[in-house]
């Protein structure tokens, strides 16, 4: 062998070729493909001769499988292979079809594992291509057709997994057609799931090479579907773990999260390069943002349009997708829920946000280029759906515990992105922490209180992780005495845990606050208040009593840090010292200051006790500036130095009653404290002596207070009836401070006695004596600020606290003990004492709704407050079921409301309260109330329950007569049934839900009350659209108004209808305003419905199965059709009633316009199936078409016609209600010309021909009108020949 060898280099070597052609004609074929000699052999294989062809195609043939073999070396493979492909173009076109054959069968068969010799099929289709003719079979194929076979046949072969990546390789060098490549990208899409994990990122790579041919979607498209299968397979595996086959491989969570991270990476360094590419994909997103469902949307796409927003030019556009996604998500939800038909149709709802969600979770697993968009969106959707300013900048205080609307949901989200990547990302905390304090220190015009919750669930999850980050924390302090005081009251609640364990924090907080104590700013001022205010509660002095109240300070489970271990006792007492005498400066300044500090001293009193001595001293000093001690002087008040004046203007200086009702608060806690805490009095404290001084002091202070504020008359204060309370004069200024302040001195005198009286009947009596002075001072008020224009009175703000309130209505209507009968009729037997007693708990339940706290002891601590809305709401109910309206004195008499009005008042606010603040303690709430079994009852059953017992209450009311109805007092059962039923689930088999329709429904009795007529129809639709769709009732209810309101034509009678005895005469118009809501509403939702109907047939035209196949009709589009059909009949109805001139005949056009344009929508959903599908429409659509010609149209132009006529001509042009409806017809006519073509069905047989609007004579009209002038020119001519004479 090496002999002949050595021959063909030298002949080869000396370029002797017609020596080396005789020799190599001799060899054998195994002798000519030995590696050595293959380049001889082409050199000495002419193409030009049949045997050197043969002999170059026998090279080949022998080359392929030597290199792809894996016993040569790699460079010398190579090297054969870049050879052969120099080469490949001199082989004749049967040659290239057999080597393009072999590379075909070897693939089928798995010889291509190593893809060595693939570098070489590229060029054998290209040259293939470039055949003229080809035998194929028993006829002839072009190149082109011919490469077409192959990678046809390729494509629908079995491919090794090994080759897989080769073959995408491969298939970046060939020349192919948009069909080739389609092919091609499927096949590689659909062996995804037959490879390895690891194998996955290199082919996305390659894919992604690949797909700058073309085919950009639908590479994208798969490589997104792929992820989202594997993900919805490990959510799978997680949920039923145990009941999955263990024989079934599962992946583990860790390598698919880094697989697709990796990919990721691929894909967004492809849009770097390829910006075709990205448009695709953001094309594709928006796409899947306009259908409903969102079904393509998975945690991997968020995450890929996260990293995709890293790229500058891509920013806006895919946060702004990303933003509409997320609000559309949670609209849609929003309105699925409200909706049983939707949720009948459309069960499943993709949320978008839990995606969202997913995708923090999984971006644990080293995915730092997805962390930095997660947090640009998280305050992306936090600025842009955080609470707006209200008027003149003001906002509502406390945020509420649930978010309800879908712009308070997408901001929650926000908030629950950043909170979540704090926590899982150290890289990018310092920067999300700089953010929010950067917000909290600019964003004074708005408010901040959503990052205000942010800052606080990040301080309370992971403290020590912040305390790294305490410097910007220090920097954020410098800026306190600056911000708005709610701002500085969240900002310094939620740092309170960080100050307990970090003495440098607290020492700047210090340093800051005695700067804020001498601001020139009064919020400032405030500020430092609140800072000190809240130190005093949170850093107790060693000693001080332990009470269950005194638990309420935030604490977190993460800090485990005893404060004396690190401070000791006598160093905090010295600290606490400290700053109360700080504190007491504030006694000196503007009456605010004050009154934050009298409100805090109890709070701070209860949770350091051991601070009693100096706080109390502080009190009595400051109360004793205000009072008379000379016994018989009155009053035993001083006012004049409460009040201060600057120019004209008159200001409050100091808030006496709120200073008062500190001291009494913090005197009786401390009493009963150290009394359950020392009940036989056996402690000989040091401290006793001197507790005991202050104490016997204010107490007689108190009782000569309370004796001679009885004896006082109202000139005693210069406030008797000809006293001037004008609020434009300085003096009526001063006389209404003085009031308020001697009012809320009344209040809390009122509320000591009441603590200390332990069922005294004196004790009660003067009670009552106090209250008589209090209620002649506040009749005085209102007769006077009644007189002018506008009245000037409000009615101050009880200082009686929540406690004490509760106390007083449970002793009033349900305390039965024989011996405290005697003292509490002296109560009860005051009428006006109890209505101002339930008057005062309406307040304190309307100041927790809107503020979210209440004045006095308690009122920022939630579990107290809660528990006082269970024992008033337990007490108010027994009060309203066992005390009927009819036996009280002048209920009906009198303007003002009745005691039951009051108690139907209050349980309102207590229902509403509760559902916006404590939502998920609303079962609580109702087991608190009457008739409840000694067994835990199911909350919906309860409910059910209660809501009977509403009814029945209603049903009494109504059963009376109209003599006997109280509309006030329906009107607050309605709203209570509205309200009580909102927590109803209609879903629950345990309750009857259409019971509660079916009673309310029962009580439309003929009552000419359109208020009440509005508040029972709401509720009618409000549970109605919980079970069924309301349609129906709303064709019942036309039908009625029709009846009662008469026909536009004089000359029709219309046939009684008494669907509803409720609608008549007086509240037909009420009524059909109500249901033009209602149709707005089932409007939206039939849009809804049409426009993702739309969304699907456009995203997968080869969707489902034809609509128009005989006697099937999809759900969705039938449920439309029905709705629309009785919707047109409810309309027709309407269209020809007699309606009031005005807002209703207005709504009236607006909803008819709105209703042709549904259609025409659905016009066009039917003209887009015909175009994608073949086959005839439904018959019940042409039954819907019909219906609008011939009872809608017509009528729609007669009541135009009569609208004209009546003289609102002025009003329509304003509004332009005639001619959008004109325009929406006759557009909904026009899209039926061309589906009519479309179809091949008349749909135009139904339509009669449209009025002209520009140009309209009537007949009798003018006829009248030619009649009219002639008689008038009759009759005025002799006048006009008198006057020319």
């Amino acid at each position: 062998m090496k002999a002949e060898m050595d021959k063909i280099v030298s002949l080869s070597d000396e370029e002797n070729i017609p020596e080396l052609q005789k020799y190599l004609s001799t060899l054998t074929d195994d002798q000519v493909c030995n590696k050595c000699i293959v380049c001889a052999c082409c050199l000495g294989s002419p193409p030009s001769s049949t045997a050197g062809a043969n002999r170059r195609l026998l090279l080949y043939q022998h080359c392929i499988p030597l290199c792809e073999s894996g016993d040569l070396q790699t460079e010398v493979a190579a090297d054969i292979i870049g050879l052969l492909m120099l080469e490949t173009h001199t082989l004749s076109g049967p040659s290239l079809a057999t080597l393009g054959s072999l590379f075909v069968d070897a693939i089928k068969v798995g010889k291509m594992s190593s893809g060595k010799s693939l570098e070489l099929f590229p060029t054998v289709l290209t040259a293939l291509a470039a055949c003229e003719a080809l035998s194929y079979g028993k006829g002839e194929l072009s190149g082109e057709e011919y490469k077409k076979q192959l990678i046809n046949s390729l494509c629908s072969s079995r491919w090794d997994p090994q080759c897989v990546i080769h073959l995408t390789t491969m298939f970046r060098d060939v020349p192919l057609s948009s069909e080739e490549l389609q092919f091609v990208v499927e096949k590689v899409l659909r062996m995804f799931n037959k490879l390895d994990l690891q194998e996955i990122p290199p082919l996305v790579y390659q894919l992604l090479l690949l797909s700058a041919k073309g085919c950009k979607k639908q590479v994208l498209d798969g490589i997104v579907g792929y992820f989202k299968e594997q993900d919805t397979r490990q959510e799978e595996e997680q949920k039923h773990g145990d009941s999955l086959d263990l024989e079934v491989q599962s992946i583990p969570q860790d390598q698919l999260r880094h697989v697709e991270g990796t990919a990721i990476l691929h894909i967004v360094f492809a849009i770097r390069l390829d910006h075709e590419l990205a448009r695709e994909f953001l094309k594709g997103f928006k796409v899947m943002y306009n259908i409903t469902s969102y079904a393509d949307l998975c945690p991997f796409s968020v995450a890929l349009l996260l990293s995709v927003a890293r790229i500058q030019r891509y920013e806006e556009q895919v946060f702004e997708l990303l933003k509409g996604a997320i609000i559309k998500s949670f609209k849609d939800e929003q309105l699925q829920q409200g909706s049983k038909l939707l949720q009948d149709l459309l069960p499943g709802h993709c949320s978008v946000a839990q995606m969202i969600l997913d995708t923090v979770q999984n971006s644990v697993f080293g995915w730092d280029h997805v962390t930095q968009g997660l947090v640009q969106l998280g305050f992306f959707l936090m600025d842009a759906f955080g609470p707006k300013p209200g008027p003149f900048g003001k906002t509502t205080e406390g945020s509420l515990a649930v978010a309800r609307t879908p712009t308070q949901q997408a901001c929650k989200l926000g908030g629950q992105v950043l909170l979540q990547g704090f926590k899982m990302h150290e890289p990018i905390r310092g920067e999300i922490l700089e953010q929010v304090l950067n917000r909290l220190v600019t964003k004074t015009a708005s408010p901040v209180s959503h990052f205000l919750d942010l800052f606080s669930d990040i301080v309370v999850s992971a403290p020590m992780i912040l305390l790294e980050s305490s410097s910007k924390v220090t920097e954020t302090f410098d800026h306190l005495s600056y911000l708005p005081l709610a701002t500085v009251q969240g900002l310094l609640k939620a740092v309170q845990p960080l100050l307990k364990v970090s003495m440098s924090l607290k020492d700047a907080l210090i340093l800051v606050l005695r700067k804020a104590m001498f601001s020139s700013q009064l919020d400032g001022r405030k500020s430092a208040v609140t800072g000190f205010l809240l130190l005093l509660k949170n850093f107790k002095v060693l000693g001080s009593l332990a009470s269950s109240q005194c638990s309420q300070a935030i604490s977190s489970s993460q800090i485990q840090v005893d404060v004396h271990s690190r401070y000791n006792s006598a160093a905090n007492e010295a600290f606490c010292l400290e700053i109360l005498s700080s504190l007491r400066r504030c006694l000196s300044q503007q009456a605010d200051v004050r009154l934050m500090l009298y409100e805090g001293f109890f709070d701070v009193l209860r949770r350091n006790s051991q601070l009693a001595s100096s706080i109390m001293q502080t009190l009595l000093s400051q109360l004793k500036r205000y009072y008379e001690p000379e016994q018989d002087l009155l009053p035993p008040v001083k006012l004049e130095p409460c009040i201060t004046a600057h120019g004209d203007q008159v200001y409050l200086q100091e808030p006496l009653a709120h200073l008062l009702s500190c001291t009494v608060h913090c005197l009786m806690w401390l009493q009963n404290t150290r009394q359950s805490a020392n009940p036989n009095g056996d402690d000989s404290d040091g401290d006793e002596e001197e507790e005991e001084g202050y104490r016997s002091d204010l107490h007689a202070i108190l009782e000569s207070m309370t004796r001679r504020m009885i004896k006082c008359e109202l000139e005693d204060f210069e406030l008797d009836k000809s006293a001037e309370f004008s609020m434009g004069s300085s003096v009526g200024v001063k006389n209404n401070i003085y009031a308020v302040l001697v009012m809320g001195v009344y209040e809390v005198l009122m509320e000591y006695n009441f603590i200390k009286a332990n069922y005294s009947k004196r004790c009660f009596e003067e009670i009552i004596e106090l209250f008589s002075r209090y209620h002649k001072l506040s009749e005085i008020l209102k007769e006077k600020s009644g007189k002018g224009r506008v009245p000037s009175h409000k009615t101050p703000r009880s200082l009686f606290s929540m406690g004490i309130i509760s106390t007083s209505i449970t002793v009033l209507f349900r305390d039965n003990t024989q011996s405290r009968e005697e003292a509490l009729s002296v109560l009860r037997s005051n009428g006006e004492f109890v209505r101002y007693i339930l008057s005062v708990v309406v307040q304190k339940i309307q100041q927790l709704d809107e503020t979210g706290h209440t004045d006095g002891p308690d009122g920022q601590n939630a579990d107290k407050t809660f528990r006082f809305l269970c024992d008033m709401t337990s007490v108010l109910m027994w009060r309203y079921t066992n005390i009927p309206s009819v036996v009280e004195e002048g209920g009906k008499k009198e303007k003002r409301s009745s005691l039951s009005q009051l108690c139907l008042e209050g349980l309102l606010r207590i229902f509403t309260t509760c559902q916006q603040r404590y939502p998920d303690k609303m079962a609580q709430l109702l087991s608190t109330m009457g008739w409840t079994s000694s067994e835990k009852a199911v909350h919906f059953v309860m409910n059910y329950f209660y809501i009977r017992q509403f009814q029945r209450a209603l049903f009494t009311q109504l059963s009376g007569g109209e003599e006997d109805f109280n509309s006030k007092e329906a009107q607050l059962l309605i709203s209570i049934l509205s309200v009580l039923s909102r927590q109803l689930k209609p879903s629950s088999q345990q309750v009857p839900f259409p019971d509660v329709c079916v009673c309310v429904w029962g009580f439309s009795l003929p009552l000419e009350d359109s208020a009440f007529c509005k508040g029972l129809l709401s509720l009618l639709f409000n549970l109605h659209v919980l079970y069924k769709s309301p349609v129906g009732l709303l064709l019942e209810l036309c039908q009625d108004i029709h009846s009662e309101l008469g026909d536009i034509d004089q000359d029709v009678e219309v046939e009684k209808q008494s669907n509803f005895a409720i609608v008549n005469m007086k509240t037909a118009s009420t009524a059909a305003l109500l249901v033009l809501s209602q149709v707005d509403r089932v409007l939206d939702e039939v849009d809804w419905l049409i426009a993702r109907k739309k969304s699907q047939t456009a995203s997968d035209k080869l969707g489902c199965e034809a609509t128009q196949t005989a006697g099937r009709q999809d759900p969705v589009e039938k449920a439309v059709t029905l709705q629309l059909g009785t919707l047109l009949t409810a309309l027709s109805e309407l269209v020809q009633t007699a309606l009031l001139l005005g807002t209703c005949t207005v709504t009236l056009l607006r909803e008819l316009t709105r209703t042709y344009t549904i259609l025409t929508t659905l016009v066009k959903y039917y003209i887009q199936v015909c175009a994608s599908q073949h086959g005839s429409l439904p018959a019940r659509f042409e039954k819907l078409v019909k219906l609008s010609g011939s009872h809608l149209t017509p009528q729609c132009y007669s009541f135009i016609t009569y609208a004209q006529v009546l003289g609102m001509a002025k009003l329509l042009r304003e509004t332009k209600a005639i001619p959008n409806l004109i325009f929406s017809i006759e557009q909904y006519e026009k899209y039926l010309i061309t589906l009519s073509k479309k179809s091949k069905v008349n749909l135009m047989q139904y339509m009669k021909l449209s009025t002209s609007r520009d140009f309209r004579i009537n007949a009798a009209t003018l006829d009248a009108a030619l009649q009219e002038q002639d008689d008038t020119t009759e009759t005025q001519e002799p006048k006009q020949k008198k006057r020319k004479q």
